[in-house]
């Protein structure tokens, strides 16, 4: 690592009290022959998260408390926004990523001139409600989109300042900041890293959560082929169910016209109902996310609000 370089450490945290010191003193320990800041975002904890960061008094803090919980996207989001270093570096509140792969992760950065480090955590310290789905994710993503990254979840990752901050992380979008970044244009790659059972806290993570990467999921591989054709997804889709129409309309036109009754297939009917509400609820999910997505960006919006910043003196 550059010793001339400043380094930016971005942590999200949602209610994490009896992790913030032991976080602090060991990224302290890896970061204190270099020049760095700790971006801590607070994502509207309940309990004593912020007492004991500002308890912790460390001079080389900046705490971002939101006004409400908005997630890990926005959080991170606000964090990239803050930061002023050559370096991006981010990773989790729970101690289960460990401060001390950092030096190696920006040596690998450096020596393959890449844009974004991630890591792959190896003997992975969690439960199988997290593992299974993770896994599967992962396998999907490798397959539709190409890029061989095997663990898209890993919340240790270094960036480049300018990859950092192209970056617009939206719903549960921080679970694929690499795609996100692979989109750009970025050169990314990817290493081991330690991985750690939690200590402290309960995780964050639910079943709920699963269905909602899923969704974004869809979401940014809609995106990725055809956001600059649409007209290539609805226009096929669209002409299959007009062929697929045609041909039940005149089959049952010959059923009528040989004498068989058609008017008792409500079966039919549902299925063919269902289709088209699938294809509603699915496409307007994409038109209401571009808006929103226009809605932020054109006015330079965010979507958090930041209820307070503290910044502490040197001792």
């Amino acid at each position: 690592m550059n010793q001339d370089l400043i380094y930016s450490v971005i942590v999200p945290l949602y209610n994490e009290e009896k992790n913030v010191h032991l976080l602090l003193d060991k990224i302290t320990d890896v970061m204190q022959n270099y020049k760095y800041e700790i971006i801590l975002i607070d994502d509207a904890s309940t309990d004593n998260t912020v007492k004991e960061i500002l308890k912790y008094n460390h001079p080389n803090v900046k705490l971002l408390e939101f006004k409400k919980n908005y997630g890990q996207g926005s959080a991170l989001m606000a964090g990239f926004d803050a930061a002023i270093g050559d370096y991006v570096i981010t990773l989790d509140g729970d101690l289960q990523n460990d401060p001390i792969d950092i030096p190696m992760m920006v040596k690998t950065l450096e020596e393959q001139n890449a844009d974004l480090v991630v890591g792959n955590r190896q003997k992975r310290q969690d439960n199988i409600i997290r593992t299974i789905p993770s896994r599967i994710a992962n396998w999907i993503i490798r397959k539709s989109t190409k890029l061989e990254i095997k663990d898209q979840g890993c919340a240790l990752k270094v960036f480049t300042n300018e990859t950092a901050k192209e970056l617009n992380l939206y719903g549960e979008g921080h679970r694929f900041i690499s795609i996100s970044a692979h989109l750009n244009g970025a050169k990314i790659t990817e290493v081991n890293v330690k991985h750690h059972p939690r200590q402290f806290g309960v995780s964050k993570y639910g079943m709920n959560r699963t269905f909602k990467v899923i969704n974004d999921l869809l979401l940014i591989l809609f995106q990725k082929k055809y956001s600059q054709k649409p007209i290539y997804l609805f226009g096929n889709i669209g002409l299959s169910i007009f062929l697929l129409g045609t041909f039940i309309s005149i089959y049952l036109l010959f059923l009528k016209i040989f004498g068989h009754e058609i008017g008792q297939r409500p079966l039919l009917i549902l299925g063919i109902l269902f289709i088209f509400i699938g294809i509603q609820f699915f496409t307007t999910g994409i038109i209401i996310d571009m808006l929103m997505k226009t809605y932020f960006e054109s006015q330079n919006k965010r979507p958090f609000n930041i209820r307070k910043i503290t910044t502490f003196e040197k001792k």
